[in-house]
């Protein structure tokens, strides 16, 4: 998909890829306003979401079969230019002006600026901030356990959730794309050698693909219990109901994707520049 390790996609190729990853609907749809999805982002919460893809960065170095000591005290440096967080927003901006739709844009604005839309992001903005996703897995963990035993409905309201948010079920292909494209380029690169073509990272990562599956699903139960802690059974439903609604999985379809888009083309950008600090490995 990329033609050039050494530099980023252009817009042009971002575009192309989430015209195929997203809706085709959106190309016969006026597209919103730069200003006015400025808006929908901090509203939303999204703004913070894109935010934290930088905190993904610390995962970087595992992929590749090393650690971030591994490349001095410059890691620190580099990761920090490369997630620069206003080019990641300045990214999604160019992407969802061009793709998101009024209407979608409006019906999804108007429910996160309600008094629970609201409550709702502040919740998921704190959570996305806290660098140690370990805090929020075991807390997480050590709900469910509680909600398994008192017999809660709530499990089988945040398992309803998570089909919401990615109803397209492309969540884990999106996670294994990502690794994929990052081997990829460090390959390219020069950082790793790589032990298998790609066609034979492709086979491996369809061997795994029900085992992340059911890592991810559990790890997304456990992140909602520990996000949603403070809302009752009824909001969380109430939130389920909205999440469910065609207009809003039209919306999180694309902003999936956007995200999705951004991440790997970060860690793209990423291992080009790893080069500056001159490390490699065989893996």
């Amino acid at each position: 998909m990329r033609q050039n390790f050494t530099r980023l996609y252009h817009l042009s190729q971002l575009l192309l890829v989430l015209a195929f990853l997203t809706l085709s609907s959106f190309s016969q749809a006026e597209a919103a306003e730069r200003s006015k999805v400025e808006a929908f982002l901090e509203v939303t919460g999204f703004d913070v979401a894109l935010d934290s893809i930088a905190l993904s960065a610390s995962d970087a170095p595992s992929m590749l079969g090393l650690s971030a000591s591994d490349f001095g005290a410059e890691w620190s440096r580099l990761s920090e230019s490369v997630f620069d967080k206003t080019k990641m927003r300045d990214l999604a901006l160019d992407i969802l002006t061009e793709t998101l739709e009024e209407d979608a844009l409006g019906h999804a604005a108007d429910f996160y600026a309600s008094e629970l839309g609201q409550r709702l992001v502040v919740a998921e903005n704190a959570a996305h901030l806290i660098e140690e996703d370990e805090v929020k897995q075991i807390a997480g963990q050590r709900i469910i356990a509680d909600l398994v035993k008192s017999g809660s409905d709530r499990i089988a309201l945040f398992n309803r959730m998570g089909r919401a948010i990615d109803a397209a079920g492309t969540g884990v292909k999106s996670v294994q794309q990502i690794q994929f494209r990052f081997l990829m380029a460090a390959s390219a690169a020069g950082i790793i050698e790589l032990q298998l073509d790609a066609d034979g990272l492709r086979a491996m990562q369809q061997d795994q693909e029900q085992e992340i599956r059911l890592a991810l699903q559990a790890a997304n139960l456990a992140a909602s219990a520990y996000v949603y802690q403070g809302f009752s059974d009824g909001e969380i439903k109430s939130y389920v109901e909205a999440l469910e609604t065609p207009l809003m999985q039209r919306v999180y379809e694309l902003l999936n994707a956007v995200q999705y888009e951004i991440t790997a083309n970060r860690f793209e950008e990423l291992a080009y520049r790893l080069q500056e600090l001159g490390q490699g490995e065989d893996i």
